[in-house]
């Protein structure tokens, strides 16, 4: 029955991800800590997050679960607990990540935020709309993007179909952000140790005439940075806004050549008749001297030298 539920003060941020499609980048570190203006893409989900009035975090892990103990050493992030749960020999996937951390989640309202996107849509109406209308979940929506594979009811605010899963012959009309709210009931719906997306428990619940809410949200930007190609376009569309293109405790020669957005992490060295365009260099990255580098990606602790189009080092 539908009802006013309890606020929504904590989130699930999906961290277990393998991030096959941003190798080698990931071989150093999980795709959820790979470095957007110098910083763990993660923590840009935390602050959108913590903005919205979370106060507690849980985050699944599986791909190299002790960097996120280097990251977050005390367990905290600004004033907010984070409580970590290694997936461990086998991956879980959505559904089966959300049913293994039911008891960290104390069968109260959460969030769901996939861990490689970067975004600042408003997160406000999208937990007024779950505690408004009742749902077990309500997704957030854009009406444009790379992918509009859910077919939404404006009227009802609801979904109908997932790129016609359900033969109701509609492809789709709406891009699914990867952030959704959650009611415990959630859990009515998970199969514990079952490796299993949340698409199919969606599709299920529409099947039954369970309503499957959502609210539109085309304000702000949206990135997924599960690809390089995101990743470098990320930063060449948000250059400033996440704060300096080169950080302040790089060295960067003044005889460095640096065409369109070069970001630059701490501790990374730039050599003397470097020529760099649409390059990242993460925290202790070095490039020598001579190199010619485009739209390359050079991780920490690698150096990087000769001259290279579109290649991570």
């Amino acid at each position: 029955m539908a009802g006013r539920t309890a606020a929504v003060n904590q989130a699930f941020v999906l961290g277990a991800g393998l991030g096959e499609r941003l190798r080698p980048l990931t071989e150093q570190l999980p795709k959820p800590l790979i470095p957007v203006f110098h910083r763990p893409l993660i923590t840009h989900a935390f602050d959108h997050l913590h903005a919205a009035g979370v106060q507690r975090l849980v985050v699944n892990t599986h791909h190299l679960p002790g960097e996120y103990d280097k990251a977050f050493a005390d367990h905290r992030y600004r004033d907010m607990p984070i409580a970590f749960r290694n997936e461990s020999p086998v991956r879980l996937e959505t559904a089966g990540g959300i049913a293994n951390v039911r008891d960290l989640l104390h069968d109260e309202p959460f969030l769901v935020y996939n861990g490689d996107i970067l975004t600042d849509l408003p997160l406000a109406p999208l937990i007024e709309e779950h505690q408004r209308s009742g749902n077990i979940i309500t997704l957030a929506l854009r009406s444009h993007g790379p992918a509009l594979h859910i077919a939404y009811d404006a009227a009802g605010r609801r979904v109908t179909d997932i790129r016609n899963k359900l033969d109701t012959g509609d492809e789709g009309t709406h891009l699914f952000t990867g952030i959704y709210a959650c009611s415990p009931a959630i859990h009515d719906w998970l199969t514990p140790g079952k490796v299993e997306s949340v698409i199919p428990i969606f599709l299920e619940m529409i099947r039954r005439g369970v309503k499957v809410g959502a609210v539109v949200l085309d304000e702000g930007q949206w990135w997924d940075l599960g690809s390089r190609t995101q990743y470098l376009a990320a930063h060449a569309a948000l250059n400033g806004m996440h704060g300096p293109a080169i950080h302040p405790e790089a060295q960067v020669s003044p005889d460095a050549i640096l065409r369109r957005t070069n970001v630059i992490g701490p501790g990374a060295i730039v050599e003397p008749g470097c020529q760099l365009e649409d390059c990242i260099l993460w925290p202790h990255a070095r490039v020598v001297t001579g190199a010619r580098l485009t739209r390359c990606i050079v991780r920490s602790n690698v150096t990087a030298a000769g001259t290279f189009e579109d290649v991570d080092f």
